[in-house]
């Protein structure tokens, strides 16, 4: 993912495939509701409607009230078994192994790679 600004904040939505170890990365303006929906429909279209289990952190956009609307549009009319998306919320970091979020490896091998080459990277505008 291209570095548009160093010193703007970048936010980036980023998901594992636990079957495949295919990474799925989304760079949007700010972490939110309206992005944390634009990136589930993100998912929903690359893995085909298949059932998704979703295992985030605590980000308070993951679980608000217009997110939990859309979840119930999209699994409405369905038995818990048959959801589309369904989504489990982690413990707080502080009580958290790092197995139980395996993206935040990705985010730190990222930052860790930027960090030590970001000086030979190109910067496109």
């Amino acid at each position: 993912m291209p570095i548009k600004n160093e010193k703007q904040r970048q936010s980036y939505y980023g998901a594992i495939n636990y079957r495949t170890g295919k990474v799925t990365l989304k760079i949007y303006p700010q972490g939110n509701t309206e992005n944390t929906i634009k990136f589930v429909k993100y998912l929903i279209e690359q893995n085909k409607g298949e059932k998704l289990v979703i295992i985030w952190d605590g980000a308070t956009y993951h679980y608000s009230q217009e997110f939990r609307e859309y979840l119930k549009t999209v699994n409405q009319g369905k038995t818990e078994e048959q959801w589309l998306i369904r989504c489990i919320k982690l413990a707080p970091q502080r009580v958290r192994t790092p197995e139980q979020n395996p993206i935040e490896d990705v985010w730190l091998q990222g930052k860790e790679m930027l960090r030590k080459y970001c000086n030979l990277c190109k910067i496109s505008e």
